[in-house]
């Protein structure tokens, strides 16, 4: 084999294992966004909790549907941003996240989201029964 052809083979390898990190750096920035669509949620039903009692009453419930809101759209656009670029990279030494998976992990949290924001609605008020 001659130095070029060696060249070009570690330069082709090198390009694999760069494309191989750059799916595990995508895996991990889907994590992190689902992490803080959870803590938005967090930040929701902590609010509703802590100051339910705000006057207008529906104050509290309005700022905690906007944290779930929130996180619906932080989970929804991680799934976006990862299987797009997912789909332009081509796994060659690690295993790249399963589609599909992500999908129902993300629409599973917004759909968790959307559904306490409903839930906050139709509660009933926290200490005072009605």
């Amino acid at each position: 084999m001659t130095e070029d052809e060696i060249k070009s083979q570690d330069a082709s390898s090198r390009t694999h294992l760069a494309e191989d990190r750059t799916i595990m750096a995508v895996e991990r920035t889907f994590a992190g966004w689902m992490r803080t669509a959870f803590a938005a949620i967090g930040i929701g039903i902590a609010f509703r909790a802590l100051f339910g009692e705000l006057d207008p009453p529906w104050l509290a419930r309005v700022i905690a549907t906007m944290f779930m809101l929130l996180a619906a759209v932080f989970a929804i656009g991680a799934e976006r941003r990862a299987c797009r670029a997912l789909t332009r990279m081509n796994p060659h030494e690690v295993d790249s996240p399963d589609m599909p998976r992500l999908k129902w992990i993300a629409y599973a949290v917004a759909a968790g989201a959307i559904i306490l924001a409903i839930a906050i609605w139709l509660a009933r008020d926290i200490g005072t029964g009605g």
